[in-house]
């Protein structure tokens, strides 16, 4: 399958716009907290759903189960006959109560975790909770780089002024910050009005939309029955700030979403995917999750949808109004 894709910053790394999640294989521990544990055979249904939907990344980390995540990922990688140029594969170092130092103490463990894949992006999970200023984590990242055991380094969950620095730091080993991963989605646009995605742009970073479905809010199953609310794990729920006014409230652009889905014999969640990998240009690629075959192949085929500047125009309006926030006129979205 032929698959449009797009340079990850200013790397020389080609991923599609859609990549595929991979927290919900990460097995008992914190994740389960969020999802229920997938058996391997469903998690590599799930990567074969996506692989035969043209994606070629995925998203993991550390986090993920120390290990499970990247390991359930590869193996089904290995078990489809994938080869290691045929994918890109995304982790994250955590930072919590860690020196810079565990950065390269580490990668080993995430290298063997992968068994056999390279690390194509490697990203700082977050910029806070290390014992290490930030400047220490992006050299030692710069370090592996320069070793050849990563490709890329990216961030996870930073601010502009953050951002700006982490691409700073890296800039003195003339090495691109090459990512920042991100929340965007039709329910969540700060990115328009803090800064990045303006620094984005102008450093040439790709952002990385993590929750583009916003937590399942944007797939419409909710809207259509609320009693769905009870088999989503309580601090997803919380997370997303899940309840019977937010339904009400975010009802009009479920409706719009419904409205454009059926002018192209599409699906809600494919149409909410496309506005978030279109309306901002090359700028944002997307991570939805996928704890079925279904979703997976849901989430691909949304690269095969194309929608009109009318359309993605008015989504960005009916989300602007049920969040009760002006059109950012200032920020051009493509």
């Amino acid at each position: 399958m032929t698959t449009t894709t797009r340079r990850l910053g200013r790397t020389d790394l080609e991923i599609t716009p859609i990549g595929l999640g991979c927290m919900p294989f990460g097995g008992p521990g914190l994740v389960n907290r969020y999802y229920a544990a997938l058996d391997q055979p469903t998690a590599t249904a799930i990567v074969r759903t996506a692989l035969d939907g043209g994606v070629t990344w995925f998203d993991t980390a550390e986090m993920y189960g120390k290990g499970h995540s990247e390991r359930t990922l590869t193996t089904a990688l290995h078990q489809l006959g994938a080869g290691t140029d045929d994918v890109v594969i995304a982790s994250k170092w955590t930072p919590w109560f860690r020196t810079a130092a565990s950065i390269g103490r580490t990668v080993d463990d995430r290298l063997e975790a992968l068994q056999g894949f390279p690390l194509g992006l490697h990203q700082i999970h977050m910029p806070h909770g290390s014992l290490s200023p930030l400047a220490s984590q992006l050299r030692a990242m710069a370090g592996l780089h320069r070793q050849g055991r990563i490709r890329a380094v990216g961030v996870s969950n930073f601010s502009a002024a953050q951002m700006k620095r982490a691409h700073a730091v890296l800039a003195e080993y003339g090495i691109p910050l090459a990512s920042n991963q991100v929340q965007i989605s039709l329910l969540e646009r700060r990115v328009e009005r803090d800064g990045v995605l303006a620094a984005a742009r102008r450093l040439g970073v790709t952002l990385i939309a993590l929750a583009p479905l916003h937590t399942g809010l944007l797939t419409g199953k909710f809207h259509d029955d609320p009693g769905l609310f009870r088999d989503v794990r309580r601090i997803r729920r919380r997370l997303a700030g899940f309840s019977s006014a937010t339904l009400a409230r975010t009802a009009p652009l479920i409706d719009e979403l419904r409205t454009i889905a059926a002018a192209h014999g599409a699906t809600v969640s494919q149409v909410a995917l496309a506005w978030v990998t279109s309306y901002y240009g090359d700028t944002v690629v997307a991570i939805p999750g996928a704890s079925k075959p279904r979703h997976a192949e849901e989430s691909a085929g949304t690269m095969a949808l194309r929608l009109t500047e009318r359309e993605l125009d008015r989504l960005a309006d009916i989300s602007m109004i049920i969040q009760d926030r002006p059109r950012h006129d200032g920020v051009d979205p493509g």
